[in-house]
């Protein structure tokens, strides 16, 4: 099955004037999302690891 690549352009065109794109404000607000649990998440996984490493530190008494 072959496919001409000018059929293939008008395609493509055909399909991205079907896509439902998001407007500024949902697009702002979904980015403040994704970065505000990056962030929250970055801030867990950091606690977690002083604990752990104090703790393995407090149990071999290693490091400083």
């Amino acid at each position: 099955m072959s496919v001409s690549p000018g059929k293939f352009l008008r395609d493509v065109r055909a399909e991205a004037e079907r896509v439902t794109w998001p407007s500024r404000r949902a697009t702002l607000i979904t980015t403040g999302a994704v970065l505000a649990m990056a962030g929250l998440a970055s801030a867990f996984f950091f606690v977690v690891d002083q604990i752990i490493g104090l703790g393995v530190r407090q149990l071999f008494g290693l490091g400083g």
